[in-house]
């Protein structure tokens, strides 16, 4: 099915269909309106796109390239695969895209203290880079296990002038590092911007942060049209709360003939705390400020999750993601960490790229469907981020030996 461009923005109150909206406590409804306000008013000022361009230019190196993954191409023996090349931006990963627009929204709102979730680390660093970058007080919230298993970024961070905070309740992963967030918000509202990393929240965090990240598409696309004089067959992205996979699959929404897939944290096999698959194994539900499909029991608790991939491991998923699900416009499936890990290492040895090991998860979505596809198709991969803070914890499980 194609979607017109209006039937892919959500409504005034910020739903998408049945899913979104604003579930916040009463403190935060006139922050999250101002915030609405400065951003539409933000979208239609030349000046602050100028502004934006310039620094995702200038300061984070886009536009990134599309590059044609030729070992991996072979070696598979179907489809032609582009790689995205997201983690060539600064600091790593696609984050940096939000984080500039939205720091550029502290400035114009008059903030001078910024917070940040984090999962794997790269919204993290991304947030403090820009907060240095304006001279920002800056605190990021990390679930402690997060902390152990991303130190590098952890000390990225530090170094950056931002303050870290392990987060030791519940599973001390990114939802506890989103509560501890939206706990100081609450209380420090009047000079404090959340920037949150993901289409996830409330509105109009799905929507702003899916504009602020469609630069990868719109290159993608343009880029694509370049090299192969038309668009392609097949879209592929991991998706956690999935901002890097709504930034490459919305400026082709319209293009009935391009399929698109995203691809979850199916961690240890589809069983209740094995893993993020929440199309797979989750139910409608609210979470932190919006309506999505998520990982809850009976009653509604909200379960465990398992990924090998700190990104992805996230109980619920942005509300745009459900909503394109329901319209049948994408296709969301899952792999597996002995995949992921599998991809991460078949990419590093054929390409050269060591990616994220949430990026890996698109690849190994790519290594399984290409094969089964006619040699002129077409394959685009977001490569989302770099692995260089996964490269200790992969060698762990991939039983590589690490240099003393």
């Amino acid at each position: 099915m194609s979607l017109t461009a209006t039937e892919s923005v959500p409504d005034a109150r910020g739903h998408f269909g049945p899913y979104g909206g604003r579930y916040v406590p009463e403190t935060l409804m006139h922050p999250l309106q101002e915030l609405e306000q400065e951003y539409d008013r933000a979208r239609r000022d030349p000046e602050f796109q100028r502004e934006f361009e310039y620094y995702l230019k200038d300061f984070c190196g886009r536009p990134t390239p599309l590059y044609f993954a030729e070992r991996l191409t072979r070696d598979l023996g179907g489809a032609k695969i582009y790689l995205k090349r997201e983690d060539l931006l600064h600091t790593g990963a696609h984050k940096i895209n939000n984080c500039i627009g939205q720091i550029l929204l502290a400035r114009r709102m008059g903030k001078t203290r910024i917070i940040a979730e984090t999962g794997a680390g790269q919204h993290g660093v991304a947030t403090a880079t820009v907060a240095a970058m304006f001279g920002l007080k800056c605190v990021v919230y990390m679930g402690a296990v997060d902390c152990e298993r991303q130190s590098l970024n952890v000390f990225r961070m530090k170094m950056l002038g931002a303050e870290v905070v392990p987060v030791k309740a519940g599973q001390q992963t990114l939802k506890e590092a989103i509560n501890e967030a939206m706990r100081d918000w609450v209380t420090n509202v009047r000079t404090t911007h959340y920037i949150l990393g993901t289409v996830y929240g409330a509105h109009p965090y799905p929507l702003m942060v899916r504009n602020f990240q469609r630069v990868i598409g719109d290159e993608a696309r343009r880029q694509i049209l370049e090299k192969e004089k038309r668009l392609p067959d097949t879209l592929i992205a991991c998706v956690g709360g999935g901002s890097n996979a709504m930034g490459l699959f919305y400026p082709f929404l319209e293009d009935a003939a391009v399929k698109m897939v995203g691809v979850e944290a199916g961690g240890e096999g589809i069983e209740a705390g094995k893993h993020a698959a929440r199309f797979q194994g989750g139910s409608l539900g609210v979470l932190q400020g919006t309506r999505s499909y998520l990982l809850q029991d009976e009653f509604g608790q909200v379960q465990l999750t398992h990924s090998v991939s700190a990104g992805l491991d996230y109980a619920a998923v942005g509300p745009e993601h459900a909503w394109l699900r329901d319209q049948q416009r994408v296709e969301y499936t899952y792999a597996t960490d002995d995949q992921a890990l599998a991809a991460f290492l078949k990419l590093a040895r054929l390409e050269g790229i060591i990616p994220a090991l949430e990026s890996a998860h698109a690849i190994a979505e790519v290594i399984r469907r290409a094969p089964n596809m006619r040699p002129e198709a077409l394959v685009i991969v977001n490569l989302s981020g770099r692995g260089d803070k996964d490269v200790s914890q992969a060698a762990a499980k991939l039983n590589l030996q690490m240099p003393a």
